[in-house]
């Protein structure tokens, strides 16, 4: 990763092995988890319960959301 990829990133602080699985993922900024399940994002490896939290919190700081699974 190179300096300009990590100004690109806008995650908050989570433990490294979830920003690793985030990252690795294509998820560089907060904005894009809005488009994605609490659900989906527990699935990556290396993100848990805590990741989650704290992810959940940063997102309703800026008055966003994870998506909601919804049933067609």
């Amino acid at each position: 990763m190179t300096p300009d990829d990590e100004l690109q990133i806008d995650l908050p602080p989570i433990g490294q092995p979830a920003r690793q699985a985030l990252i690795g993922a294509g998820y560089l900024r907060l904005e894009q988890l809005t488009s994605v399940t609490e659900k989906d994002i527990l699935k990556l490896h290396g993100v848990g319960p805590k990741a989650i939290k704290i992810l959940r919190q940063a997102l309703e700081e800026r008055g966003l959301a994870f998506a909601i699974k919804t049933t067609s």
